[in-house]
């Protein structure tokens, strides 16, 4: 046993000792404007319905989802990422490129309310509005069709850009997703917005509530384009392509479960990068604090701080406006 007297100079504990200390010399801080509030617009309903999966979460009106919007930005969160959840939905998700579809009704109430406090970003993708729930247009054998979906990723681009969006967010995983949405804004003079990549998106079982949050119609699962989880390599490819075709951000998500994927990403770009703390990482949290199993407060604060730890410079999280105000 080593006797008092024989330890080296150096005693790192000197740096734990009060919170003041230890605030000082924190190495990682979290701040308001890095967060960014995922917020779900419904149609066809006059209150706001709650998300049984996800405690204090809810599918809003569009009057309750612009007084969600002024909260988070009285709160300094840096921005909301919109998802629309239509009454009518069919084959080709025709609501998510029609001009008065819910989700572009739902960035022209938020950009004209906040949209010089937030960022006002949109989800890109079509299974919020598909009768069979895939991210894509489906081809005779009822596979999805990477191509036929572009054309449809190009249009929603498009309207979504018209509506006044900042930024867009193309989340289906669709190969040479990024490029096409690129031509297709700049090809009606929108090159000032700005795409945030989905660029490594797991075909997690952590997007349990999501399924809930979005009425998803899904029939099978997404494993023919979301990555499989125990592939690392790939993402790197992925982030090669995302990057060549003109990304200006890029997202790992789910975050927790891939915090190693993160760092690499993080370690690889010279552009933002983004994780995205899902539904089923929330959902965990809430009903473990819920059964009195951990510390609420401590654990967001926990699994935040470790996001941002391993590189991330952006943090989708339903805590967003919640944490904004603690901080």
């Amino acid at each position: 046993m080593v006797s008092y007297g024989e330890f080296p100079g150096a005693r790192p504990r000197r740096l734990r000792t009060t919170p003041a200390m230890r605030r000082l010399v924190a190495e990682t801080r979290l701040d308001a404007a890095e967060l960014i509030l995922p917020a779900f617009v419904r149609e066809g309903i006059s209150e706001p319905q709650a998300i049984s999966s996800m405690p204090g979460v809810y599918q809003h009106t569009r009057d309750s989802l612009r007084k969600a919007a002024v909260e988070a930005a009285t709160a300094g969160v840096g921005g909301i990422m919109l998802f629309g959840v239509p009454e009518v939905k069919d084959a080709v998700g025709s609501q998510g490129t029609e001009p008065d579809g819910i989700l572009q009704l739902a960035i022209r109430d938020v950009v004209e309310e906040v949209g010089d406090a937030l960022v006002v970003m949109s989800d890109l993708c079509l299974d919020e509005y598909t009768d069979h729930g895939h991210c894509g247009v489906l081809d005779a054998e009822g596979r999805v069709d990477n191509d036929a979906t572009l054309e449809r990723y190009a249009e929603m681009a498009q309207v979504q850009a018209d509506a006044g969006v900042h930024v867009v967010g193309p989340s289906g995983m669709m190969d040479g997703q990024v490029g096409v949405v690129r031509d297709a804004l700049d090809e009606i003079g929108r090159q000032d917005v700005a795409i945030l990549a989905y660029t490594v998106k797991y075909a997690s079982a952590y997007f349990g509530p999501f399924r809930e949050a979005v009425n998803s119609s899904l029939k099978g699962d997404r494993k023919t384009y979301q990555q499989d989880p125990a592939n690392f390599r790939e993402s790197m490819r992925e982030l090669a392509l995302d990057l060549a075709e003109g990304a200006d951000m890029v997202m790992v998500k789910p975050a927790l479960p891939y915090l190693d994927v993160l760092r690499k990403v993080a370690d690889t770009v010279d552009v933002p990068v983004a994780a995205y703390q899902i539904s089923g990482e929330y959902a965990m949290v809430e009903a473990a604090a819920a059964n009195g199993w951990i510390d609420r407060e401590r654990a967001i604060m926990e699994a935040l701080t470790s996001i941002r730890r391993a590189g991330a410079n952006m943090i989708l999280t339903y805590w967003a406006t919640e944490v904004a105000q603690r901080l």
